[in-house]
């Protein structure tokens, strides 16, 4: 292989749908259709029709059989050359996260000029199949050599409808991500009172960015929304105080409000050269500096320190290192707000002393972030979560900050289920 340098890699642009909350305004969508909105949106807003892009990496986790190409199929719908290759990716809530960091490596290597990192996902058409024994029985059926055996098989179909309903729980431990998190935050003393105010922040920060137009050139219209509804404008701390847990029995501290909601939507980034930027009058916005992903012994480890949704903790103390910063040398922080306890828990770990001396071989704490400098412009829990879309909001959104102030450093931060997560530094182009 030829040795070159690495080329920097720019974020040019991104494009989403406004995200919905499940079996509501996209009740009747796909993966697809709001795939293709998203990129259509992008394709239309940065005059890439009839181009030939290096690659389109995209991804759902809520997928149905026929989506096995999702990612092309989509393409195939907009405008872009059907000379563009594309690949599906998947990585739980990291999906996003993880396309940006796939065409940002195949750019830096030089492989491709130009690319597009995407995702969807819907939970108001979920992959509901058939139960072993009814699928057993339907495959005996097709294979039957005759009508005969086919009746014969028919005749043992079970007699009860036997399906097989997706679950967020994890295979190997039958916990929810919240009913883990739940049992992280609590190890970790996160309190009731500071959850909701993440909450009140996310919805309060999303709804100025909007009112400022913030998002004009970031999200597309998309089947009567204009703005994520999830958003809520009238929200207060006293209408948070007055629900009741979701989380952790009668005693827990997390709530419909302080927990994410099923979400559906897609997402969008543009990311190429600056060459390829500059030949298509495209002003960069930031630049993809470096990303880790890590993974936590979510099934046999502490819950408070191997935690299903502590990977980031550990996959940003790595980037730090390797990029030799500290955690406060960063004018944003972009921490998908899967829980609103999951953000304090990573925040509480990293200011923990034994924990970092101990598990991430620091003599020192990483310390303390300024919270002002936290999801300004609303988290997760505002916007919701579109599981393969959110890494792509994240990046765009982030970028986007980044050009408005000129200059500066922003740290991503993406946790996912079975243990997973996605980490990215972005600077200023």
């Amino acid at each position: 292989m030829t040795t070159r340098e690495l080329a920097p890699v720019y974020v040019l642009g991104g494009n989403r749908i406004p995200f919905a909350r499940s079996n509501g305004a996209y009740l009747s969508e796909t993966n697809q259709s709001m795939l293709t909105a998203a990129l259509s949106g992008l394709v239309d807003r940065y005059g890439l029709a009839g181009a030939h892009l290096g690659e389109v990496a995209g991804g759902a986790v809520v997928k149905l059989a026929r989506d096995h190409s999702l990612t092309r199929e989509a393409l195939l719908d907009t405008s872009l050359s059907r000379a563009t290759p594309t690949v599906d990716l998947q990585q739980q809530c990291a999906t996003g996260g993880q396309t940006v960091v796939h065409i940002a490596n195949k750019i830096a290597c030089g492989q491709i000029e130009s690319g597009v990192a995407c995702g969807a996902d819907t939970t108001s058409d979920p992959p509901i199949g058939f139960g072993p024994r009814l699928r057993d029985r339907l495959v005996r059926i097709n294979a039957s050599k005759s009508n005969l055996d086919r009746a014969k098989q028919a005749a043992r179909l079970p007699l009860s409808l036997d399906f097989d309903i997706p679950s967020p729980a994890e295979r190997r431990t039958k916990l929810t991500p919240g009913a883990a998190q739940a049992i992280t935050g609590a190890a970790w003393g996160i309190g009731r009172d500071e959850q909701d105010k993440i909450a009140l922040a996310s919805h309060r920060n999303l709804a100025a960015a909007y009112d400022r137009g913030f998002f004009a050139d970031l999200v597309s219209p998309f089947a009567g929304l204009a703005e994520d509804d999830n958003m809520r404008r009238d929200i207060s701390p006293e209408r948070l105080a007055k629900l009741k847990p979701c989380f952790g029995g009668a005693d827990g501290t997390m709530t419909a409000a302080n927990s994410t909601t099923l979400t559906d939507g897609a997402s969008s980034v543009l990311l190429g050269t600056a060459d390829w930027a500059s030949a298509h009058d495209l002003k960069p916005l930031a630049r993809i500096v470096d990303a880790q992903s890590w993974g936590v012994d979510y099934v046999d480890g502490d819950p408070k320190t191997q935690g299903v949704l502590m990977a980031p903790v550990y996959a940003v103390n790595e980037l730090l290192r390797r990029n030799g910063l500290a955690l406060q040398d960063f004018d944003f922080y972009e921490i998908h707000e899967a829980f609103a306890s999951q953000v304090l828990s990573t925040l509480a770990a990293w200011e923990d002393s034994d924990f970092c001396r101990d598990l991430l071989a620091r003599p020192e704490p990483l310390g303390s972030i300024d919270r002002d400098r936290l999801n300004v412009t609303g988290g997760s829990l505002a916007t919701g979560h579109p599981f393969g879309a959110t890494g792509g909001r994240i990046v765009a959104t982030v970028s986007k900050l980044l050009a408005e102030k000129g200059s500066g450093r922003a740290l991503v931060s993406i946790c996912a289920g079975s243990g997973m997560s996605v980490a990215m530094i972005v600077e200023a182009a």
